[in-house]
């Protein structure tokens, strides 16, 4: 391995975040710490990383980490605790059939991991019942590839993003969510003309970047795709050869949009008719077009048609498989392709064939030697949680996934895992959510102690390397789940590493394949574990006749259906229905916060951008309904409720809420908003529509609101609502009550755990509901408590700074008066995560004219300077600087 430039042997891996799949390279530090930086020779991000992968080394502590395996709650040994899981498994398959138990993993495990995984249920128990958190991400996309393609294939590469003329962005906060992607395609626009569209209700970072915003109505992307596949039809932009060549019949498609003249699609859509022409110019006359799209067009019960009728657009025109054109798919997961490729969802067999395909069945189960090939699909995500609900399911195996927080309708999620017979949890954390509901827990090696490989969103494989040695009892996940299988009698789990399962994964990719699969690394079958070890990224497929990939798909067509052409599906409009007066409710994620937080919540600096749970809430609707900005709001539908604080913002679409689905009960006190979501699928994919469910909104009514500081982990429960973050040197806590405590200073004593050599000062105006305690051990601030009325505002990240200061007593009033010393200036909220740099420094830096521009900001502070996706909030922080000065 190459060593970084200040010393010390580095280890190449991958990032464990989104499905960029950035190469990073990791050094375990003298002191034991890690340094991550980006790995300047991989192709998916030539060293650029973003806030969460900049911030990888201070995620690996050892807090929450589980150690030892446990069975009802107490530690055991490994081989007490792989007997349990067993025994329980092959004792609910003897008694209700192999369709009574479940595996529900995660786009998180390493291929290697998922493909043991999928063997053994599917190989092995006979069940399809293996389902993973990929289907709440990809599922549609899937499905969509796969009518169109006859294959679940990307066809493009990262490059045709930064070769294009135009990238219309749909459904998806490329900036936020696919940084360093997203950065790519600014350098890109900066070297050569570029025209971004961004098609999003929300306006977002992405947007705000954009050329052309399209604030569609939710929901409403197949009108829009209808609209434009006709404009270009009529306007003679069809590529009549290619589609002679290359496309099966077009008329059912183009018959779905014969209705979908501008007025129409303008009136589908809510967008102007104006806007509408503009955008299908722009496609129509630009051959090289990239159409990305993500979770917007997935999470919906119109899914799947979504996708196709994007694909439809480029078949028609020929735009696909050429460089700077096609459609692209961007994955949430780190691995979310890889476990595709596997089989890792429940109607998928391994390498990328058909669980219904009597042929693939029978070509699987002789290469494995397994004559109890599961002969159907399993259950998808929804279905499987409603099959433990109501008892089909009897022992559920849930891997390296938290669904207590993350799948739709949550609560009943939990309900439903509460009544298992049998549960065990394989994981990193200790105390999730859906950890606390286990019979058995499973320590499962982390990220940095485990090796295997990943496939990111272009195709591309890539090797995770461990540089830690796991701590405790962990194991890898595919020691512990093959394990169990040879306990369970199985055969053909004796694998001495993950390079020998590596290698039966390329050998059944490539058996029988005569190119008829599209999936293929028949070309790594017979790698050695040293070549496994030194394995460089590569794009598939790559076949054992062929030296290097294809770098493209289906620029020459080359379909994988039976006939070799694409298939354009029709994709007839529904519009949703939205007269009930509630609001649509869209969730998704922010800048630097990841899944459910077990690993970026972690992160001081990654909590420190938004510190809290939220909603994002159109002025007009927050005025209507009583809702201050900064304030409380309470989102309720029939499935339960959430608190959040109020973003009251224009970006927010009039109707429709904003809320991030990352909350856990480990970080707030009642925000896991994945309980409102109603558990509606797209009827082809499985995949839940996870951004159209319907709430009501109301004003959250406390009496008090707090903000607290503390060296030492607060116990907030006492409080109506809460938010608990790690900040540096500490912990900081937002608060709300809807009744004052009889004594302040002895919730305050609860609330740090205080203890009796703690010397407290105190502030108080009974008259304004203003308290202010704060606690001192020795000259050092341990806690400070800022109660009020109305949310409090105080100076909190110069607050969170004197934890750490030495001798912050002597400048106890400035403490109490929450406002930082002379001599140490408020940095002011988080901009820039991955460099720590606050919106009163950028603002002090425009004010004295050393920086007037996003550039010099970044030359001054390095705000900006390495993923970019603060940039767009650094340059509102310059106009809103500039516009001071002119008043």
């Amino acid at each position: 391995m190459n060593a970084m430039t200040d010393g010390g042997a580095s280890v190449r891996t991958t990032c464990p975040y989104c499905g960029v799949g950035c190469g990073v390279e990791a050094r375990v530090q003298p002191d034991g710490s890690v340094k991550v930086v980006g790995d300047r020779s991989h192709p998916a991000n030539f060293g650029r990383l973003c806030s969460k992968g900049s911030a990888l080394g201070e995620t690996l502590s050892l807090d929450d980490r589980l150690l030892h395996p446990e069975i009802g709650g107490a530690r055991v040994s490994w081989a007490a605790a792989l007997d349990s899981v067993a025994a329980a498994f092959s004792g609910a398959i003897a008694g209700h059939g192999p369709d009574s138990v479940a595996i529900y993993a995660a786009g998180q495990l390493l291929t290697e991991d998922y493909y043991v995984a999928n063997k053994l249920m599917k190989g092995f128990i006979g069940s399809g019942n293996m389902d993973t958190n990929s289907r709440l991400c990809m599922a549609s996309t899937v499905a969509g590839q796969k009518r169109a393609f006859g294959a679940d294939v990307v066809p493009g590469t990262y490059e045709d993003l930064e070769q294009a003329d135009v990238v219309v962005l749909v459904g998806s906060n490329l900036a936020w969510c696919h940084p360093v992607l997203f950065q790519r395609i600014e350098a890109a626009r900066r070297k050569r003309p570029m025209t971004l569209v961004v098609v999003d209700p929300r306006a977002t970072a992405t947007s705000e970047s954009a050329d052309l915003h399209l604030a569609i109505a939710p929901d409403a992307d197949v009108a829009l795709f209808l609209g434009l596949l006709r404009w270009l039809d009529a306007g003679g932009f069809a590529d009549r050869a290619w589609l002679a060549a290359h496309v099966g019949d077009a008329r059912a498609a183009l018959a779905a949009a014969a209705s979908f003249d501008l007025d129409a699609t303008a009136r589908a859509t809510d967008l102007s008719r104006e806007a509408v022409a503009h955008f299908f110019d722009l496609f129509a006359r630009n051959e090289r077009v990239v159409t990305v799209f993500s979770q917007g067009v997935n999470q919906s019960v119109s899914g799947v048609d979504k996708v196709d009728a994007i694909i439809n657009c480029h078949l028609l025109t020929g735009r696909i498989g050429r460089p700077g054109m096609g459609p692209f798919s961007v994955t949430g997961q780190p691995n979310a392709m890889g476990g595709r490729e596997v089989g890792g969802l429940a109607n998928m067999l391994a390498a990328h064939m058909d669980i219904e395909d009597a042929r693939a069945r029978d070509r699987v189960a002789r290469f494995w030697n397994a004559p109890n090939v599961a002969r159907r699909p399993g259950l998808k995500a929804v279905d499987l949680f409603d099959a433990v609900h109501d008892g089909r399911i009897r022992a559920l195996w849930i891997i390296s996934t938290n669904p207590v927080v993350s799948m739709p309708d949550a609560d009943r999620v939990r309900e439903a895992i509460a009544r298992c017979p049998f549960v065990v949890v394989q994981d990193v954390s200790a105390s999730t959510d859906t950890a606390r509901l286990a019979h058995v827990l499973l320590p499962a090696a982390a990220w940095g102690e485990k090796d295997g490989v990943v496939t990111n969103s272009e195709r591309r494989i890539s090797r995770q390397r461990a540089f830690l040695a796991p701590p405790g009892e962990a194991r890898p996940d595919w020691k512990i789940i093959c394990d169990v299988a040879r306990r369970m009698g199985f055969d053909g789990f004796d694998f001495d590493g993950p390079a020998a399962i590596f290698r039966e994964h390329a050998r059944l990719s490539a058996f029988e394949n005569d190119g008829s699969r599209a999936f293929d690394i028949g070309a790594h079958a017979d790698v050695s574990d040293a070549g496994y070890a030194d394995l460089a990224p590569f794009r598939w497929p790559r076949r054992r006749d062929a030296t290097t990939a294809d770098r493209r798909l289906f620029g020459q067509g080359g379909f994988f259906t039976f006939d070799g052409r694409a298939r354009m599906v029709a994709t007839p409009y529904v519009a949703p229905r939205r007269a009930d007066g509630r609001f649509t409710l869209n969730t998704g994620r922010i800048r630097d916060q990841w899944h459910t937080m077990t690993r970026s919540g972690k992160a001081a600096r990654l909590m420190a951008h938004y510190a809290e749970p939220f909603c994002e809430i159109h002025p007009d609707d927050a005025s209507r309904l009583g809702v201050a900005p900064a304030g409380l709001v309470e989102l309720s539908n029939a499935r339960g409720a959430v608190v959040l604080r109020a973003l009251v913002t224009p970006r927010q679409r009039a109707g429709s809420v904003f809320a991030p689905m990352h909350w856990s009960d480990g970080f707030a006190g009642n925000a896991r908003v994945d309980a409102l979501v109603a558990p509606a699928c797209d009827p082809l994919s499985g995949q839940p529509a996870s951004k159209q469910s319907r709430c009501d909104v109301a004003p959250f009514r406390a009496a008090w609101h707090g903000f607290a500081v503390s060296a030492v982990r607060p116990d907030p429960r006492e409080a109506s609502y809460w938010a608990l973050a790690p900040a540096e040197g500490g912990w900081r806590v937002e608060l709300a009550g809807t009744a004052d405590p009889d004594d302040w200073q002895a919730f305050a004593g609860r609330l740090f755990g205080g203890s009796d050599d703690l010397e407290w000062l105190a502030y108080r105006d009974a008259g304004k509901g203003i308290v202010r305690l704060a606690a001192f051990r020795g000259g050092q601030l341990v806690a400070a408590l800022f109660v009020a009325r109305e949310p409090v505002a105080v100076a909190r990240a110069a607050l969170i700074g004197e934890l750490r200061r030495v001798g912050a007593g002597s400048l106890r009033g400035a403490v109490l008066a929450g406002r930082p010393g002379v001599d140490r200036p408020d940095p002011g909220a988080l901009v820039c995560a991955c460099f720590n740099v606050g919106v009163n420094e950028i603002r002090a830096a425009v004010a004295d004219g050393r920086a007037a521009s996003v550039e010099a900001v970044g030359e001054l502070l390095k705000a900006g300077t390495n993923c970019g996706s603060c940039r767009v909030e650094i340059r509102k922080v310059i106009g809103e600087a500039g516009a001071l000065e002119t008043v």
